[in-house]
């Protein structure tokens, strides 16, 4: 295939337009940093729902009605929605969406669901099989912690190198026809795992997936850190950030200033003691459908690589002490 670049990456035989994109979030998204870049806030956790799980599907729904209604778009509007989430048979998506009535792919890349449907959503518009769709994902930390750790009620103590999942989700309307920013290749990554078994540090977990993943893409588009106005990965936080930039270093590449993480921009993270950032599916996706799109809007950067990871885990591997396996999808987003 002639746009195909080495074996993870695809150039796009044409640009694929971000039509519209909302973020929607709780009430530490709304005492951050980036809270003027969030569409809709709620300060309770619930979103006016009964349970947790609810509330999860409450934010999809909320993103996904923004998304269109910036758009002056309707759910029959839409070819397919591809989203996803952390919980189980991500039953915070299929509960979210259900009322939509809109062509739905299922899908699971844990706190890379955000690339992987951005991805996955580019390369059906571009091959032709869409004309609109949308891609999405959330999490929510009180839903997140009942099933991969301990109950937040429980009131268990937080290890230095935890994240703070985030309560948040990001939708994006992909189409042929725009003139927003637009997804210009994908490199679809690789599982990879380095025998880490504490659920308490995905960041060092994920970190070697972003550094397989970024080197394939580099060597694949002939092009290094410095050739994008910004790469930034998803939900490493401090310490996966730090062993991305290193593992770099001793390949003698500098990953330089304008290399950062979404967990490390959604909270402040000494004041909000948020230990070693931000995670979870919402944290990349809102990250990417408020902040970083809105900047590309205004002319901050021109050319960004959107990299987002998932820890591959689930509560039942962790219990019999399996390793975790993890995956980064990275994304070309240009201003064209």
């Amino acid at each position: 295939m002639a746009n195909r670049l080495g074996r993870q990456t695809v150039a796009l035989p044409a640009p694929v337009h971000i039509l519209s994109h909302a973020a929607v979030g709780g009430k530490h998204e709304g005492e951050g940093p980036l809270a003027d870049w969030f569409d809709q806030l709620c300060t309770d956790s619930f979103f006016g729902e009964k349970t947790w799980e609810k509330a999860e599907s409450a934010m999809q729904k909320a993103a996904l009605g923004k998304a269109l209604e910036k758009a002056g778009l309707k759910p029959d509007d839409l070819d397919y929605i591809l989203a996803g989430d952390l919980l189980n048979q991500c039953i915070g998506t299929s509960f979210g969406l259900r009322d939509f009535g809109i062509p739905f792919y299922g899908l699971y890349g844990a706190c890379s669901t955000m690339g992987e449907s951005l991805a996955l959503g580019s390369l059906l518009v571009a091959g032709g099989f869409a004309e609109r769709l949308g891609a999405m994902t959330s999490s929510h930390f009180c839903t997140a912690e009942r099933q991969y750790r301990m109950p937040v009620p429980y009131g268990s103590q937080r290890t230095p190198t935890a994240q703070w999942t985030a309560t948040a989700a990001g939708c994006a309307i992909l189409g042929r026809e725009g003139s927003g920013p637009a997804v210009t290749a994908v490199t679809c990554g690789k599982i990879v795992d380095k025998g880490i078994t504490d659920a308490n540090n995905m960041g060092a977990a994920m970190a070697p997936a972003a550094y397989d993943t970024l080197s394939a893409h580099f060597a694949a588009t002939g092009t290094g850190p410095r050739d994008y106005d910004l790469v930034v990965t998803g939900d490493l936080g401090a310490l996966g950030h730090q062993i991305v930039a290193d593992l770099f270093a001793r390949d003698g590449v500098d990953m330089g200033g304008n290399y950062t993480d979404c967990g490390l921009l959604l909270y402040d993270i000494q004041n909000q003691d948020m230990h070693a950032g931000a995670s979870g599916c919402g944290c990349a996706a809102s990250v990417l459908c408020g902040y970083l799109l809105g900047e590309m809007e205004r002319g901050r950067w021109r050319r960004i690589l959107f990299a987002p990871t998932g820890a591959l885990l689930s509560p039942t591997s962790t219990c019999q002490g399996e390793s975790i396996p993890s995956i980064c999808h990275a994304v070309v987003i240009e201003s064209v």
